[in-house]
């Protein structure tokens, strides 16, 4: 059985008596709905590698000043004249050059040029200026790109679609109208986003344009349904997102707008762009992630406002996309039942433009007062259970005990050889995936084929070996999950395993990260001959990564020999005062 010693906040220590720890393996099929539920798909699990030389943004700068390249500096990307636009394309009338059309990405080094459609990594972007390569290495071109695999059920769903209005039936409109929460949005808003209605799906289509607004790259369809006395939402996407990057309402994006609304649901900006003009963006995974490929084009922005739902989870979210905006040009809007998420307020007859105005500055100097902190605190005085953390939907006794997964800590979990802790901490792991937690697997003892196949076991409840049949099945759920896994196996330098974890953080937003186990990164440090100290060194640089990046870490460490007929005490993880005394 496992036991929890506790300790002080934030780290929290789990421990295994002795013996073999029994439970129902797998997950609920039906969790409790967060509506609405997210249905995305990837091609394969995704496995997480660092580049072998990470750049940084002072080598990118070096490298542009050495090549002759003007640039400008940006709120997270750098501004370059492109190497990949006709002459032509990069001048006015006047035959003078007005824009630097090449965005460089400070963290990553990923460009995109706004004028030839090109996009890459650092190294295609190196290749191409030097002229190595074969020719092929000089950016992805978007407008000369074969057709995706998806593009033909695209055009497909598109052309089936109709707009709202033109039903032929006022009955299905008005109950479209009320099951969607369209009531006070007019035709004209849906009209300019290009809204349609697939009526043999009862699903609202949201349409991505490629940049310009030249052709149509994707959709999002919105599927409602009665569920008892309401109504539960459903969202698919095509293509997948890991395959496509899109913002919706982008082609109505002027170059003289500076200020932009960011939401988490397509209906959420119909309703704010109707009733107080602003330009508005969707993010196409919501509250899930920001991918940084989408940053070049909020870079025009002078402020930027994020408006992403009516709960603390949302809050959190934004604030952890203010970070990779500059969070000096970020605003949020504070969940509260007079701010509730757009769509509500229209329909509550609230003034948006008001609450727009009561958005909080993301950025603050290193010391601030209790007044700039009183409407967090109250956030989380009226949202208890929200800032408990997200809870395990199968183990009620971690909720019991801890309340609930929250971001920013530390927790330490170790057991004897043999007793199950990557098999539990796996499962542990999958509950809050499951959930919508984005998570990043360090699996340094065991491959990543076989945690996969314990994973994929735990989530189909049952031995896949003896039904192969349904292999697709739960493979293709499981594909769902925003999992993802770092490369590594063996012994590992943590400064290597820090910057892979930053990367993460950065690009997928990961919220949980799992280490199994910390012995494969102490002797790589040579730091000292005293196990204590180096184990000490490592603790000390994960809890400062939870912190300082606001994501729950995970940390599986052996502990010494003990007799057989001991149980295992917080002085058994090696003394060590850091881990075992806080």
């Amino acid at each position: 059985m496992w036991v929890l010693l506790r300790s002080g906040y934030p780290l929290r220590i789990l421990l295994p008596l002795r013996g073999e720890w029994m439970g129902r393996r797998g997950l609920p099929r039906n969790l409790a709905p967060c509506p609405p539920r997210r249905r995305y798909r990837k091609e394969t699990l995704q496995a997480l590698d660092m580049p072998v030389l990470p750049v940084t943004v002072t080598e990118i700068r070096q490298y542009l000043r050495g090549h002759g390249i003007p640039f400008q500096d940006g709120h997270s990307c750098l501004r370059a004249l492109s190497p990949f636009a006709e002459s032509s394309q990069l001048k006015g009338q006047t035959g003078v050059t007005t824009s630097f059309s090449l965005f460089i990405d400070k963290t990553t080094g990923r460009f995109l040029c706004m004028t030839s459609l090109a996009e890459g990594s650092w190294e295609d972007f190196q290749a191409s200026v030097e002229g190595r390569g074969d020719g092929a290495r000089e950016g992805f071109l978007l407008s000369k790109a074969p057709e995706f695999e998806d593009s033909e059920e695209v055009r497909r769903i598109w052309n089936r679609a109709i707009p709202l209005w033109e039903l032929p039936d006022q009955e299905e409109v008005q109950l479209a109208d009320t099951m969607f929460g369209l009531t006070r949005v007019t035709d004209d808003t849906l009209k300019r986003f290009s809204v349609r209605y697939l009526r043999p799906a009862r699903s609202l289509v949201f349409p991505w344009f490629s940049p310009g607004g030249s052709g149509l790259r994707g959709l999002k369809l919105l599927e409602a349904k009665c569920q008892g006395d309401g109504v539960s939402y459903e969202e698919t996407t095509i293509p997948r997102p890991s395959a496509y990057h899109n913002l919706f309402g982008l082609p109505l994006i002027s170059r003289r707008d500076a200020e932009v609304v960011l939401t988490s649901r397509e209906l959420d900006s119909l309703a704010l762009n109707q009733s107080t003009g602003l330009p508005t963006l969707t993010l196409p995974r919501g509250t899930t992630c920001l991918p940084p490929a989408l940053l070049p084009y909020l870079e025009q922005f002078r402020r930027i406002v994020f408006w992403l739902g009516d709960d603390l989870r949302s809050w959190e979210a934004a604030k952890l996309f203010a970070r990779k905006l500059n969070p000096k040009r970020c605003f949020l809007v504070r969940p509260g039942d007079q701010q509730p998420r757009p769509l509500e307020a229209l329909n509550g007859g609230f003034n948006l433009s008001r609450i727009l105005r009561t958005a909080l500055p993301a950025w603050h100097k290193s010391i601030v007062s209790f007044r700039q902190l009183r409407e967090e605190v109250l956030g989380e005085l009226s949202n208890v259970e929200q800032a408990a953390g997200l809870r395990w939907s199968r183990f009620p006794d971690l909720n019991r005990i801890l309340k609930g997964h929250r971001k920013g800590e530390l927790t330490v979990f170790t057991g004897p050889t043999g007793s199950g802790k990557t098999t539990f901490i796996s499962e542990y792991a999958l509950d809050l995936c499951s959930q919508g937690v984005n998570t990043l697997w360090g699996s340094f003892e065991i491959s990543n084929v076989r945690l996969a196949r314990v994973m994929l076991t735990q989530f189909a409840e049952g031995r896949l070996e003896d039904q192969l049949d349904k292999y697709d099945h739960w493979a293709d759920r499981f594909e769902d999950l925003p999992l993802y896994f770092m490369t590594f196996h063996g012994q590992q330098s943590i400064r290597t395993v820090i910057d892979t974890m930053q990367h993460a953080v950065y690009v997928y937003d990961i919220c949980h990260v799992i280490i199994d186990n910390l012995q494969f990164m102490m002797g790589h440090e040579q730091l000292s001959t005293d196990r204590i100290a180096a184990q000490d060194y490592i603790i000390g640089v994960f809890r400062k990564f939870a912190t300082d990046n606001n994501c729950h870490v995970t940390l599986v460490i052996h502990p010494r020999k003990e007799d057989d007929d001991k149980e295992l005490q917080t002085a058994s993880i090696f003394g060590s005062a850091k881990v075992s005394g806080l």
